[in-house]
């Protein structure tokens, strides 16, 4: 079996289509069909099932697509750990975040990192706070950004790096905009902008407005952080976000207001995988962000 039978084996499952695939691996359709049928041979079963010129997995080809991304994942791995042990400052960080953290939270810490370490590379991905956990438990990558940070999972570690306060973001011509401070009942008879049904964050809401007695009147959805914002410059309704989300600039036409009673927060930090090891370079970020967001909360 060779490597490049797998490379062509998951580029064919990912396409399911034979032309497609060599087009995008830059060869002959023929020298892919080739590699296929050889590799199928040597494990005695078919992986694909060939319907004219699209193919599909078997049952069998899925169980092998499986266990070969994860082989590949880990062939990947120990060549870059290989060259990041010879110079760790030169390596590359793959980190996922949330689009909370895209504005302020993550840009700020790797333009400081990059002033220490300016010949190190960053692949990012922006992902929703449940695939961000998923994607560092199956290994898509070994550090994800996130909020809260779950404690309680059984393949990750957490490590909390700050907590930030949730804050009400209203019209500047809305009624109450002129106050210092918020009670979250005060909002129980306003119309709400959350983010859709699934995402984490909503449900932080609905249940810091259900320890304040009340459900919120759901008026408008956005499917991010901004289209919530702009929605409130609109004055279509009001809505609770992570200060950070706001921290350097306010939207057009709106206020933010501290919430008090009761006072809702968000712990904000890093997962990581507890059976597996950071790269080298990924490590030097890892201490890098704990030290770096100890001395701007301390």
């Amino acid at each position: 079996m060779e490597l490049r039978q797998l490379k062509y084996f998951m580029e064919v499952a990912k396409r399911e289509h034979m032309t497609e695939a060599a087009e995008a691996l830059h060869v002959a359709q023929s020298a892919v069909s080739r590699q296929i049928f050889n590799l199928e041979s040597e494990l005695g079963v078919d992986l694909f099932v060939r319907q004219g010129r699209r193919v599909r997995l078997t049952p069998i080809g899925r169980m092998f697509l499986e266990s070969t991304t994860q082989a590949m994942k880990m062939l990947d791995n120990a060549t870059r750990e290989v060259k990041e042990h010879l110079d760790p400052e030169r390596g590359t960080i793959r980190i996922a975040f949330p689009i909370s953290m895209a504005a302020h939270t993550l840009p700020t810490a790797i333009s400081a990192f990059r002033e220490r370490y300016p010949k190190a590379r960053f692949q990012l991905k922006q992902n929703i706070y449940n695939h961000l956990v998923d994607e560092v438990v199956n290994g898509e990558y070994n550090m994800a950004l996130l909020g809260p940070v779950p404690m309680d999972e059984e393949k990750l570690e957490g490590h909390i790096l700050f907590t930030e306060n949730i804050v009400a973001l209203l019209p500047s011509n809305h009624h109450l905009a002129n106050e210092p401070i918020l009670k979250l009942s005060q909002l129980k008879d306003e119309p709400f902008i959350l983010l859709p049904e699934g995402m984490y964050f909503r449900d932080m809401v609905m249940n810091a407005c259900a320890d304040a007695g009340f459900e919120p009147k759901v008026s408008f959805e956005g499917d991010d952080v901004d289209a919530l914002k702009g929605l409130v410059s609109a004055s279509l309704g009001i809505t609770l976000l992570p200060e950070i989300t706001v921290m350097d600039t306010l939207p057009r036409a709106t206020v933010k207001i501290p919430i008090i009673e009761p006072s809702v927060t968000r712990t904000v930090g890093l997962i990581i995988p507890k059976e597996r090891q950071l790269l080298p370079t990924e490590t030097l970020f890892f201490e890098f962000l704990k030290e770096f967001f100890s001395k701007q909360n301390g």
